[in-house]
């Protein structure tokens, strides 16, 4: 037998605002009982469910476990436009001229995330 990963969870200090962002990220949904000041929330989208807990110490450290990112319907570039105007942060910028490469970003509490490159440009620069 093998186990299947039911969500990814998050320790965090506002479950419903950060689960908020996430599903506004993901274009997915949070939970229908999840209102703000929950000690949890969880957010659906597509192909994962992130649950979000509410924990009494601030984050201290670099996560060890970081999701990455490709946009389905825009570009790496427009993915990171975007995801500063929900409140992420740009982090490190490892883009490069040639058009490879992804940003590490943060989210509204500080959780490392990174935004790659869309399929489309991957195939466009894979030869």
């Amino acid at each position: 037998m093998t186990s299947l990963v039911r969500h990814v969870t998050f320790d965090c200090a506002d479950a419903y605002r950060l689960a908020t962002f996430w599903a506004q990220v993901l274009g997915g949904t949070l939970g229908e009982d999840d209102v703000p000041g929950d000690p949890e929330a969880q957010v659906t989208a597509d192909g994962i469910a992130l649950l979000f807990l509410v924990v009494p110490e601030p984050k201290a450290v670099k996560n060890r476990v970081h999701l990455d990112l490709q946009p389905q319907d825009r570009t790496r570039d427009e993915e990171v436009v975007r995801l500063l105007a929900l409140g992420a942060t740009l982090v490190d910028d490892h883009r490069r001229p040639d058009g490879t490469g992804w940003a590490l970003m943060t989210d509204i509490e500080g959780n490392e995330f990174c935004v790659e490159r869309s399929a489309e440009e991957r195939a466009r620069t894979s030869k």
